[in-house]
């Protein structure tokens, strides 16, 4: 649920696949890994902690999933400091699903905030963009790893 008195980060996109197909890419990590985070310790479930980890930056985070509605909604936790991000799901006619992320609760403030919305909305923009190549051409455009070429990477 947002707080409506914060700022929230919001991308979306259709994706030419069925509903069920786009949902699986988010909660299965065999499918993730072909878009987004490299590795992780589990797949979603409602109540469950996972660690993502993005290999090639050495970088990885714990996230808690706080809803899992089959088809419908993914809600999490993650980050320092936390934030919530929504995955919503919207079955198109045509075998085609509408995605929309939200990002939001964050606690930063002026110019701190302002970075984190921007940083956040091009991840989160970059995410969709290699999910529709993947899920409707598949091709793994190596998205992530293209980010930042300037951080040392594996």
């Amino acid at each position: 649920m947002e707080n409506v008195n914060r700022p929230i980060v919001e991308v979306q996109m259709l994706i030419r696949t069925p509903v069920n197909e786009v949902f699986e890419a988010f909660v299965n990590p065999q499918i993730t890994t072909n878009f987004w985070f490299t590795k992780s310790s589990g797949s979603l479930e409602k109540g469950k902690k996972v660690t993502w980890e993005w290999e090639m930056y050495q970088v990885s985070t714990e996230v808690e999933i706080i809803e899992i509605r089959q088809n419908k909604l993914i809600s999490i936790e993650w980050g320092e400091p936390v934030t919530t991000v929504d995955f919503e799901f919207e079955d198109i006619a045509n075998q085609s699903t509408y995605v929309v992320i939200k990002n939001y609760g964050f606690k930063q403030t002026e110019s701190e905030l302002i970075e984190v919305i921007k940083n956040n909305t091009g991840g989160f923009t970059t995410v969709l963009d290699g999910l529709k190549a993947y899920l409707e051409y598949g091709i793994n455009l190596n998205l992530i790893g293209d980010k930042f070429p300037q951080v040392k990477q594996k």
